[in-house]
Parts: C-alpha cells; structure tokens; sequence
C-alpha cells in the first residue's frame, strides 16, 4: 500500500521526465505551507539551473502537466519556481478508507525483501538487580525488534545477559569466604545440593562487597579472577553454583522485563556462547588472527596507519593503534567480554544466519563493539557492515548527570516502576478517571499509564540524545506525554462504543471540512514515519506520529461534530474516520511497546 507522498513522487517524476529534466529531482515533500498546500516539490530550481533555464517557466510546464491528473485539486506555482500541489478530496478520502481497512499495518507499507535480523538489546548482569540504567535499551530494543517485525523482517530479540564475566568469580569468591556454599566448594564432581544456597537479596548484597574489595585487596581480586577461570574450565563444582545464581536471577529479570511489557525470543547468556570457544579460539589462531602480547592473546583490529595520540604519566606522548586490539584471552586465562561477544557473533551464524545484527547498547561502549565487529569480520563470522552498535544518551536528573536516587545511588529499576505507578494513582484520581471502575481494573490501568509515561517519555526523544528525567511532567494528561495519549484512544473508543449503543456505525468516508482533510493528510503520513524509523533505527519517529494523530484527531473533533453530524451519511463518515485514527494511534503506541486501556 503505497502512501500518497510516494504516489504523488511518481505522478511528478513522470512530468519532469516529459519535460526531459531528470526524474530524480522531482522530490515531493510535505508542505512547508500547509495553508497553501499538501505538498510541495522544488526540484524545479535545480532542474531549470542545470539546464540554464528560468526556474519559474520550467515549474509553469510541470505544472500545467499535473494539471490534467485528476488528483490533484489544484498545482499551483509560488516564488522563484516551488510547485505547489493540494490533493483532491476524493483522494485524501479513499487513501484514508485504505488506512481504515488496513487491521494488520494501518496504512503503512512493509518491506520488499525481508531480512533475518537478530536485535541484542538486554545485556543486565545476573546476580544483580536491574537498575534505570537498564530502563533505555530494554525499551528501545523492544521497540525496534516490534518496528523491524512490522516491516515485515523475521526478528529474533536475545537478552544476551551477563554471566560468564568477572562478576561470577568475584560472587563465587564472596560465597566461599562467607560459607554460604561449602557445598560446591570443594573439589570433585558432586552431587551437589538442588536448591539454591543464596537468594536474590544474598546476590545484591554480596555482589558490592566483592566488587568494592576487590578494587581494595589484590589478593581477593586474584583470587575471584582465578575462580572466574576455573568457572570456565568446568569446574564442576562452581558450575552448579553458578547455575543457582542464573536460576535464581533470571526470575527476577523476566518479572521486571515483564512489568515493562519488554520479551526475548532467546533468554540466552555469554555462558550460552561458551561450548565454541574453543573452536573459536583455534580457528583465530589458525587465521594468524590471535596473538601473544604481554602474557594475554589479543586480535588486532586497527588497519595499517590507524592510530591516536595517548599520553603517558611521564606527559610523553605516544602512536597507539585505533581501536586497540581486541582482548579475547587474560593473562589469567580466562574469556573476556569481547571474547564472549566475539563467540556469540559466530553462534547466531550457525544458529540463526542472520543478514543484520543490532546492537542496542549505551553509547558509551562504542569503542567495545567497534573491536568485535571488526574481530569477527576478519574472522569471516559476519559480513562486512552487517553488524550496526546502535548507542543511546543517558536518562539524567536535573543536574544533567545520569540519574540517582536522592542519596545519591543508582536507582532500582523496581523502585522506578513502583514510583511511576503511585504517581498514576495519584493523577487517575485527580483526573476523576477509572473512578467507577473494580480496584482491579483499575490497578491495571495505572499500570498501564505508568508504563506509557516511562516509555513515551524516552522513545519520543531521538535514540542518539540524552534526557532529564522529570516523573510529574512525564505522568500528565495533558501535552506530549503517555498519558495523554492513551486518554485519547480511550476516548475515541468511548466514542465509538456510544455510536454502537445508538445503532450508527462508519461508512464511506466523504471529505469536506478542513479538519477532516487534516486528520487524513496525518493518517496517511504514517507509512513515512515508520519507514523513516526504520531505516535510521529511531522509534521517536513513530512516538513524534502518534503525538501528532492524537492532536489531529482532537482538532477533528472539535470542528466535526461526530455523534451529533448534520445527517447519517456524514455520522458515519466521521466514525470511519475516528475509528481509522483509533486504529493508527494503537498500532503506533504498539509499535512502542504501549499497551492502551479500554476505559478510564
């Protein structure tokens, strides 16, 4: 289903072509001047320069081409030579009775050719509790992996969590030297004990300690290091203590994701990637691809002549490679995480054969990922390009650094959403809303308003920037908000349910108001913003759409009585085209991993 932009692209092309000017010129795009016009196209300009010839004249013979199509009410041309172009209303009607008919994409258009797209967008270590940190690319992943399935693309979404790392060894350690798991210390092969010896609050009370002593005794950061190793050599006995930890984390994890409405097609860890380690590690060294330096074995990823100025304690400055090389085995012996991120790129090959991989990971780890995409291309494990870091800014406070509690430590992301959902309360009943609902149903739906606002709040910002998180101004039903925007579906559905009770139902959609026109120039512009946040990987694109569906429908609404239409062929108009913004507004907010509530 082509929308009207692409449509009207063709129409003009063709009238360039006939004018022997090049087709690819003949862009058409929304109306800088929507009071004038739909459309507009100012190819014109670069045309009638390449050719030497008067701008204004060569726009006057397109011009007077398009005149002749029946879809356009009217081509005008303005200034030095912009073309000018207003859809006829029998066209914006039947292009909206297409979004209408639509259930499946509301209008918009799917890919040609779709690929096999694997999205890693978890990455919490276990043993830890989630935190807000974890919030963006839980959320942004989401809903890329729902973006790239509407397209039309086979995704598969991996939480890819961390549990094969350092934090395992310092955990095992801590455990030890607390005798909370005398059981799996020991050497020799077990049986060991089924239920776990630690709890979740054990994990994110001990994991701190480990971590902070280990930056303070050498001799305990040794000790967890070498515990790590023999973790991944086998050793039986702190592979089953390990395997409690990722038991006993992983409930938690999928409970949090849950709350957020976030899901994997894969739970797999850096563990899962471990049986082709050593195949991994004997076919780099058999490329020449592995090498020895300073007691651990790196990759070197730089191209010749690739490098950066470091500076030296001394204040010396010297040449380095840019990036580093990647390290893939410690002096200790043990896999790193590129070593794991590295194993996992070749696991999906096998598994998966994806065409595109993304990687929805803080920004900050940007060095990180250029050194195992560049590793597993010279290894052959991916194609040249077909694996993308999509990095994103930090969720601040007000003073613009990465948000804390008022303490001053990170907060839990448990916490935010228990936050977020008293503040739903809170405004639910000042909005007088869902006041007549069961307390269950009602509960659910200020669960559903809390999450809006924490979505909607980071998705409708560009992926690539920062923002400050401000709760009361996210959780109002009033402006760019969540909240506002479920309210809006709500009420349309209130609206169609009342034209029911009454026996009216949509019909032929007829356009004649200018309110009208609008709501069906916005309806038609969705196909364009999901293609756009498709192809720049930025979900803001579908949030600034459905922010400006719910403007549009709330301006039709005021100016085109619906229920109340001055006859039942309009009525029912209107409750097609209501019912054809309901349909966008949910895919949208859908697309953004918004659940919508039937009531308030």
């Amino acid at each position: 289903m082509s929308d009207l932009k692409t449509v009207l692209s063709e129409a003009v092309a063709a009238a360039f072509a006939a004018e022997g000017v090049e087709p690819a010129l003949a862009r058409v795009t929304p109306s800088d001047r929507p009071d004038l016009a739909d459309f507009q196209s100012n190819g014109a300009l670069a045309a009638a320069k390449a050719l030497k010839a008067n701008p204004r004249e060569l726009a006057g013979k397109i011009a007077e081409r398009l005149g002749a199509d029946a879809r356009f009410a009217s081509v005008e041309v303005a200034g030095p030579g912009f073309i000018n172009l207003k859809i006829a209303d029998a066209v914006l009607a039947e292009r909206a009775a297409e979004v209408a008919a639509d259930a499946e994409h509301a209008g918009a258009a799917v890919v040609a050719d779709p690929r096999k797209v694997v999205i890693d967008y978890g990455g919490p270590n276990v043993a830890k509790p989630m935190h807000v940190g974890h919030l963006r690319s839980a959320i942004i992943g989401e809903s890329l992996k729902r973006l790239f399935r509407f397209r039309g693309d086979h995704v598969t979404g991996d939480a890819h969590f961390g549990d094969w790392g350092f934090q395992m060894g310092l955990l095992i350690t801590a455990c030890g030297d607390e005798g909370l798991a005398d059981a799996f210390m020991a050497d020799g092969d077990g049986p060991f004990p089924a239920e776990s010896p630690v709890t979740l609050a054990d994990l994110d009370r001990l994991y701190p300690q480990a971590a902070g002593k280990a930056k303070e005794d050498p001799a305990f950061r040794d000790r967890a290091r070498k515990a790590t190793a023999e973790l991944q050599a086998g050793r039986p006995g702190y592979r089953a203590l390990w395997s409690h930890f990722v038991a006993v984390s992983r409930e938690a994890l999928k409970r949090e994701y849950g709350d957020l409405s976030v899901d994997f097609d894969l739970w797999n860890g850096e563990s899962d990637a471990d049986p082709l380690m050593d195949e991994m590690i004997a076919h780099l060294k058999a490329e020449g691809l592995l090498v020895e330096d300073d007691g651990a074995q790196v990759v070197h990823v730089a191209k010749p002549g690739e490098t950066r100025k470091k500076k030296l304690a001394d204040g010396s400055v010297i040449e380095t490679p840019s990036p580093p090389p990647l390290l893939v085995i410690s002096s200790e012996g043990s896999a790193m995480y590129g070593t794991t991120d590295l194993a996992t790129i070749l696991d999906r090959k096998k598994a998966l054969a994806p065409d595109l991989a993304l990687y929805v990971v803080d920004e900050r780890q940007a060095e990180h990922f250029e050194q195992v995409f560049r590793a597993a291309y010279l290894a052959g494990y991916a194609a040249e390009g077909s694996l993308e870091h999509l990095g994103f800014g930090t969720m601040n406070g007000a003073d613009g650094k990465p948000f804390k509690t008022r303490a001053g430590g990170v907060l839990k992301l448990r916490d935010l959403i228990d936050q977020a959902t008293d503040n739903a309360r809170e405004r639910l009943h000042e909005a007088k809303l869902g006041d007549d609902l069961s307390p269950e149903e009602f509960e659910a739906i200020a669960h559903k308003v809390a999450i809006a606002a924490l979505k909607f709040a980071d998705l409708s910002n560009a992926r690539t920037t920062s923002y400050v998180f401000d709760l009361d101004r996210f959780m109002s039903f009033e402006g760019k908000t969540g909240p506002y925007l479920l309210y809006q579906s709500v009420r349309i559905k209130s609206l169609l349910r009342k034209a029911a009770e009454q026996g009216a139902a949509p019909g032929a959609i007829v356009i004649a108001e200018q309110a009208e026109r609008d709501l069906a120039l916005t309806l038609d512009a969705f196909s364009t913003a999901v293609s756009d946040a498709y192809d720049k990987r930025m979900p803001h694109l579908v949030a600034e759409h459905a922010y400006r569906v719910a403007q549009s429908f709330s301006k039709f609404y005021a100016a085109c009585p619906v229920l109340v239409a001055p006859d039942e062929a309009t009525r029912a108009s209107r409750l097609a085209l209501s019912a054809a913004a309901l349909l966008q507004l949910e895919t949208a907010l859908n697309l953004l991993g918004i659940e919508t509530p039937e009531r308030m």
